[in-house]
């Protein structure tokens, strides 16, 4: 008996074969955290320099179109005028909300863990025992 794709695999001469997954559980403690490096110093830098181009070349526009819309008194002109004012000022917000995020990425990655959700002591039992009764003694 012929599977449902023997007829596919004749018609198109070839051989399948067979693909297997491999199933990964995750659990829901994992914490996935952007690591802070070189990488991440590099593509700092390189946007932060291309917000500083666009925000001159903004600035460039800017003296341009105005140049234009006092010579010619046209509505449309002054709206365009006020449109790229408002284009540049959001791409300098834009360079402030790098720096800030940027300041949150040193501060997260120079932070440890704040909880420990999992403790292993390594050890031998009598070891454990004299460390809690230690901790016992020095609650009291």
């Amino acid at each position: 008996m012929k599977s449902k794709f023997e007829n596919i695999d004749e018609a198109l001469e070839i051989k399948a074969t067979s693909v297997s997954k491999e199933i990964v559980k995750k659990s829901k403690e994992a914490i996935i955290k952007p690591i802070f490096g070189e990488e991440s110093d590099k593509d700092y830098e390189y946007t932060r320099g291309n917000l500083y181009s666009l925000i001159e070349k903004g600035q460039e526009a800017i003296d341009s179109i105005m140049d234009l819309a006092q010579q010619s008194d046209s509505p449309r002109a002054y709206e365009v005028a006020g449109q790229l004012i408002k284009n540049v000022g959001d791409v300098t917000d834009k360079l402030i909300d790098l720096q800030h995020k940027m300041k949150k990425l040193k501060e997260d990655d120079n932070k440890g863990p704040s909880t420990v959700n999992n403790s292993v002591f390594i050890g031998s039992t009598a070891d454990l025992q004299k460390l809690l009764k230690q901790g016992l003694m020095e609650s009291k």
